[in-house]
């Protein structure tokens, strides 16, 4: 039987992330071969990651990362929050944040499909469900590119957000107030005139069914509803909400007062149940 030594099962564990004890034993059923070892933590994830298929990942981390320029989200779910404070946990969806932001993938498959230490970092998910026992799944990405772009995570990993902006070289608590601004406010999307058509519809259609449950003529749902729709974009688009540390002006009119020709270009906002 190969000797293994606390040097190589210490190796095994920064690589893997696995318990010192499974990395022993995996290098003790490798006969101290450290490919094959890794192999075989990953089989054990796969199996655990099999029999957990049916189960809900629902809890996790979210988290945002930008590098002036490019800033990336990513939200990592597990089954449970005893999970999701982990430290361990924590730091692998860290590590994937990091991954996402060096290389810029595509998209949420192009993500899982980059190298990360040895493998790809769809299967060190996997590898890490084996080590956990609970399934996991790497759920989220998105990426923003500006000028500048600001990333934002509320304490506690359940809420992050993105915001682009035109300019680079403001002062950075202007930026910050504005991410944060997304995440306490949740507009649905930067102006009026970025909001989906569906959406519009849809506000509009709600407009008028509560115009008409308020027993308002039939001639005057549609003036009712456009009254409805312009509060809605007031309340729900970033440039024209409320600024929640002013009240007396709006996102614009702040962003206008550090500099005319300061706005937003895009935002994103992911959160889990709060």
């Amino acid at each position: 039987m190969a000797v293994i030594n606390a040097a190589d099962v210490a190796k095994l564990r920064r690589v893997t992330l696995a318990g010192m004890m499974d990395c022993k034993k995996a290098l003790e059923e490798a006969e101290g071969n450290f490919d094959k070892a890794i192999e075989i933590i990953r089989k054990k994830g796969q199996a655990v990651a099999n029999k957990r298929a049916d189960k809900d990942a629902t809890e996790g981390v979210v988290l945002a990362k930008s590098n002036g320029k490019l800033g990336v989200i990513i939200v990592l779910n597990s089954e449970t929050d005893f999970v999701a404070k982990n430290a361990d946990f924590i730091g692998l969806a860290t590590k994937i944040v990091d991954i996402a932001l060096a290389s810029s993938p595509a998209d949420l498959e192009a993500l899982k499909n980059l190298p990360m230490e040895g493998g790809k970092v769809g299967e060190k998910v996997v590898e890490y469900v084996g080590i956990i026992g609970e399934k996991l799944e790497l759920s989220y990405f998105e990426k923003v590119e500006a000028a500048h772009v600001q990333a934002y995570i509320h304490p506690g990993n359940r809420l992050a957000t993105l915001v682009g902006f035109n300019k680079s070289g403001i002062d950075v608590q202007v930026y910050k107030d504005v991410a944060m601004q997304v995440a306490a406010m949740n507009p649905v999307a930067v102006d009026k005139d970025s909001v989906p058509e569906k959406v519009i519809a849809q506000e509009i259609e709600i407009g008028k069914e509560q115009a008409r449950r308020d027993g308002k003529p039939e001639e005057m749902l549609e003036k009712i509803a456009q009254g409805k729709l312009s509060k809605f974009f007031k309340e729900s688009t970033l440039l024209n909400q409320d600024f929640v540390k002013d009240n007396k002006m709006t996102i614009r009119q702040y962003l206008q007062s550090v500099n005319k020709e300061l706005t937003v270009t895009e935002l994103k906002r992911y959160t889990l149940n709060l």
